[in-house]
């Protein structure tokens, strides 16, 4: 009941959102649109604040003891193998899709020239100037884990807690108080995300408020066809990861959307995936998923498997071209396609990660790159439709690698 309470919270801060950031959008003067919606968007930060303060040291708890239940490194590299087999053919069929439906229905030619938001595209390129090879090992690798927990950066803290699960494993006896400390802090920091997931309507109401209120919903009259075919191609990606998941988990398929509804909700409404690890890891354990395929697969799949993501940046990059007028033939695409597969493991955990990747590949192509301005008016949007589906595709990766594992239970 308390469940459905919180779900239905969310409902009306939604609702509640939309309507304050319209009025506010139609009877205020810029200036104080400007200052309502920095205010207002300080609940989305608090809720976010609370939410990053315990992802940190959740991943390095749990995947610590997922590692020494798993045993050994035979075990550890076959888990890991069966979900970058998943995550691989997810990125890929994410990005052919954005691809199809980009060639068919062209919504680049809907953008309108005159709206491109011009200070948040500078603000972009002046980020892609840091991706570089040397970036990305800086994302992977850590020089402190101390650094790497104050940041966040969840990819440096899943690399140093495989070193230390398996160290901790090798040790035998010695390390058994360590997974039994360990075990416990888990449970106590998933004892938090209860407290912490009360604040999620207040952090729902600040952003919709916020965004409404700076752009109102004309931006939807502009970017209406584009969004549209956008959303057509996030419900398609839909139903092909719902279709594989049910020809995996079978029966099993409406528990785990069940579940995971709230956290959809919350990823959806806040445009955050980092909002609802806590919540998706304690749901996918009652789903029935062992703690130990959790821990292990959820913390990779948040760097290697955001399939809304990566649908949209093919989506995007190419129609910006197509704005421009720039034909792209077919061979030239598919190595758009596989620059995008890879380039989009470079950043993981720089904000608005899809579009520096956006705008970073087309300076590549010879696409201005300041066409991103093109898109930024609806991004928010699109983004909530993105990370809602990132959310989807990494509880059906660790859903579908327990199955493979036999480690799928019938749970609480």
């Amino acid at each position: 009941m308390k469940k459905n309470l919180l779900t239905v919270y969310i409902l009306i801060a939604m609702l509640l959102g939309i309507v304050v950031g319209y009025i506010v959008h139609v009877n205020s003067s810029p200036a104080f649109i400007i200052k309502f919606s920095d205010n207002i968007k300080l609940l989305t930060k608090i809720f976010l604040f609370l939410v990053q303060m315990i992802i940190a040291p959740l991943v390095f708890c749990t995947l610590v003891v997922g590692i020494a239940k798993l045993g050994d490194l035979k075990a550890v590299g076959r888990v890991g193998g069966k979900a970058l087999l998943w995550f691989v053919s997810a990125s890929l069929m994410s990005l052919l899709l954005g691809m199809l439906i980009v060639n068919l229905s062209h919504p680049g030619t809907a953008i309108d020239l005159s709206n491109a938001d011009k200070a948040g595209a500078q603000d972009l390129i002046g980020k892609t100037q840091e991706f570089s090879l040397a970036t990305f090992v800086e994302h992977v690798f850590p020089k402190s884990i101390f650094e790497a927990m104050a940041k966040n950066e969840i990819l440096q803290i899943v690399v140093f807690s495989i070193f230390f699960g398996v160290a901790t494993t090798a040790v035998g006896d010695y390390g058994k108080p360590i997974v039994k400390a360990l075990d416990a802090g888990a449970h106590i920091i998933l004892k938090m995300v209860g407290y912490v997931m009360k604040f999620a309507p207040l952090g729902v109401f600040g952003a919709l408020a916020a965004v409404i209120a700076t752009k109102g919903l004309e931006v939807f009259k502009f970017y209406g066809l584009y969004l549209s075919y956008f959303v057509l191609g996030i419900a398609l990606l839909w139903i092909v990861l719902l279709s594989i998941g049910f020809l995996i988990l079978k029966k099993r398929l409406p528990s785990l959307i069940k579940r995971i509804a709230q956290p959809l909700l919350i990823a959806f409404s806040t445009t955050s995936s980092e909002a609802v690890f806590p919540k998706l890891t304690e749901e996918l354990e009652r789903f029935g998923c062992k703690d130990k395929i959790v821990s292990f697969i959820l913390p990779l799949g948040y760097s290697f498997n955001l399939d809304g993501s990566m649908m949209y940046m093919t989506f995007a990059s190419l129609a910006i071209a197509q704005a421009y007028g720039i034909h792209m033939d077919y061979g030239t695409q598919f190595t758009m396609l596989i620059v995008l597969m890879l380039t989009s493991k470079g950043i993981a955990g720089v904000p608005r990660a899809s579009l520096v990747v956006v705008t970073a590949t087309c300076a590549m192509f010879k696409i201005p790159p300041e066409g991103v301005a093109l898109i930024l008016p609806i991004d928010h949007f699109c983004d909530m439709f993105r990370t809602g589906t990132n959310v989807l595709g990494n509880a059906l990766a660790t859903s579908v690698v327990s199955k493979w594992e036999g480690e799928l239970s019938d749970g609480l």
